[in-house]
């Protein structure tokens, strides 16, 4: 991509974390107009304005933004994060937040865009990129083309392409305007009410390559989990579930994966502690995403 085309906007991780601590840029919010019709028309007005923003990701860190409505995204700012770590973005709560994880691109990278890069070393911080963007009401969330969820203004969607292979890109999609549809699965009652730095012990939920995301991410919902969204290659139908990442307490690397990894009886992705309590339960980091992986 050509950094002078107007009708793209490209987001070095590197220069965005430099350029919004330099000048202590905040995101800013469209003011509102008072009284509940009022706010309502111009909730509607705003809505029929919201087309498309279309995110792409490569492998080795490259973020491009383009699009109907790309005039709608602000940038929440670009962190440094352990693997295994999550940055608690500030937010308003009448924009969608979306979050990119991704591995960092040096200046040389950004000048050679288009060269296949070579992933880099375990120990290396991955960065975290946020993204609010006015959609207005309600908006679907699409990954590599294929529906993921329903998201309302306030709700936050997280992707991370750490995994992506050299040469990978991942196109994330907002499109809109979807009026009455349904969002993501409600939380269990008692869920607003836990610590999430306190592990929990959960029954795995049921999970089979093929099943639909929706199902999927209300299963993960009734366990209290929020999720994140990677995509890969995979044996099923494009768009459906492959296999889900539970992270676990204790030890920041390591997950327990339903079903278990190609050839192996052992749900465990990483190094770490045992699953507890026998193969149908763990102990849960809540303070982490489960990832719901999407076959492409």
């Amino acid at each position: 991509m050509r950094a002078h085309q107007p009708e793209a906007l490209a987001i070095g991780s590197v220069v965005l974390a430099v350029a919004l601590g330099v000048t202590g840029c905040e995101p800013t919010t469209h003011g509102t107009t008072t009284g509940t019709g009022a706010a309502a028309a111009k909730e509607g007005q705003a809505g029929s304005r919201f087309s498309t923003v279309r995110f792409l990701l490569d492998s080795r860190g490259g973020v491009q933004v383009t699009g109907g409505s790309r005039a709608a995204v602000r940038q929440a700012g670009a962190y440094p994060v352990s693997v295994g770590r999550t940055h608690d973005f500030g937010r308003p709560r009448d924009r969608v937040l979306v979050v990119l994880r991704h591995w960092p691109e040096s200046a040389d990278e950004r000048a050679a865009r288009g060269r296949t890069r070579r992933q880099p070393p375990p120990e290396e911080p991955v960065v975290e990129s946020g993204f609010l963007v006015d959609t207005a009401g309600w908006t679907r969330a699409d990954l590599d083309g294929h529906p993921l969820q329903w998201l309302r203004r306030e709700d936050t969607i997280r992707i991370d392409t750490t995994n992506s292979a050299a040469g990978d890109e991942i196109r994330f999609t907002l499109s809109g305007p979807h009026g009455g549809r349904p969002g993501q699965p409600p939380r269990q009652n008692d869920c607003a009410n836990r610590d999430p730095s306190v592990p929990r012990r959960l029954p795995l939920p049921d999970v089979e390559p093929g099943d639909p995301v929706p199902d999927v991410l209300a299963r993960l919902r009734a366990r209290c989990l929020d999720v994140q969204y990677a995509s890969a290659p995979g044996t099923t139908l494009p768009g459906t579930v492959e296999r889900v990442l539970i992270p676990l307490a204790g030890r920041p690397v390591t997950s327990v994966a339903v079903p278990p990894l190609d050839g192996t009886t052992d749900n465990r992705s990483g190094e770490g502690p045992e699953v507890t309590g026998g193969a149908n339960e763990v102990s849960a980091d809540l303070s982490r995403p489960a990832t719901v992986v999407v076959s492409r």
